[in-house]
């Protein structure tokens, strides 16, 4: 990989990361028309997510600092175990679980099957059609963060860990999720970001010994990427907090289906190669 591709595939991931249009997806699709149908690879994609996501820790430090002292005094007895902020440490662990043990089943599979282009536009227009449905049911929610309880942190982890497949949208999912049950688009949101620290962090660190020995991932295009990812993606995040406290997702969801129908007709002109 040269330094314009991984130029090019940094700013893709830091501005597709969190609209539920699927980072992983883009990254596959743009990175093979760049390197004449060579997948980028899961390791860059894991990798670069970690720019991402170090946004997320920025953005919402004082949230996440708030989280992590109530959930370490609640385990020394200094914070009421029923505080909120308590509580969502040990929701966003508990919702991190199925990500970690399907992704480490499935890892052969994350690594090859599922990264071919056939599921990615399966995934994209599926998932439109679901979070178009999510979106209007959830149109009246009226569901915060503090009503979030055991059973749906869970589940909220069930959506995530759906991400795993490139074309599904870790915040795609995780939103849909929240919003059938109950929460509004703004909490629904807000979680997909906390939720998603401990597992794009496991991946990317994990993936990071790949790095060094994927032909089309060097550690230099790497770090570019992956910088490049933490500045868009930083700025993404205000944008998208601000558009979706006044409209909804249906312009995302009109974007997935033209996108699955554009990859859909590179594939079977040969442009692309599933």
């Amino acid at each position: 990989m040269g330094w314009f591709e991984a130029i090019v595939l940094g700013i893709v991931q830091g501005l597709t990361e969190f609209l539920p249009i699927s980072s992983s997806a883009h990254v596959s699709i743009v990175g093979q028309l760049l390197f004449d149908g060579r997948d980028p690879g899961a390791a860059f994609t894991a990798v670069t997510q970690l720019g991402t996501e170090t946004a997320v820790l920025v953005y919402f430090r004082k949230d996440i600092w708030r989280i992590i002292k109530a959930w370490f005094g609640a385990l020394a007895g200094k914070v009421d175990r029923g505080d909120p902020d308590a509580r969502m440490g040990w929701l966003v662990i508990l919702g991190s679980i199925p990500i970690v043990v399907l992704g480490l089943l499935f890892q052969d599979q994350i690594d090859s099957t599922f990264r071919n282009l056939w599921v990615t536009v399966a995934m994209l227009a599926g998932v439109a059609i679901i979070l178009a449905i999510a979106d209007r049911h959830g149109s009246d929610n009226t569901r915060e963060l503090k009503q979030l309880s055991w059973r749906d942190g869970i589940l909220y982890g069930l959506f995530q860990a759906a991400a795993l497949i490139p074309g599904v949208s870790r915040s795609g999912a995780t939103i849909s999720g929240g919003l059938f049950l109950g929460y509004t688009r703004e909490a629904a949101t807000r979680y997909a970001f906390l939720l998603a620290i401990p597992a794009v962090f496991g991946s990317g660190i994990y993936k990071l010994k790949d790095i060094g020995d994927d032909a089309t991932a060097a550690w230099g295009p790497t770090i570019v990427a992956t910088v490049l990812s933490f500045v868009i993606g930083y700025a993404v995040i205000a944008w998208l907090l601000r558009y979706i406290s006044t409209h909804n997702f249906r312009i995302f969801v009109v974007y997935r289906l033209a996108i699955a129908a554009i990859v859909a007709v590179l594939i079977l002109t040969g442009v692309l190669v599933a």
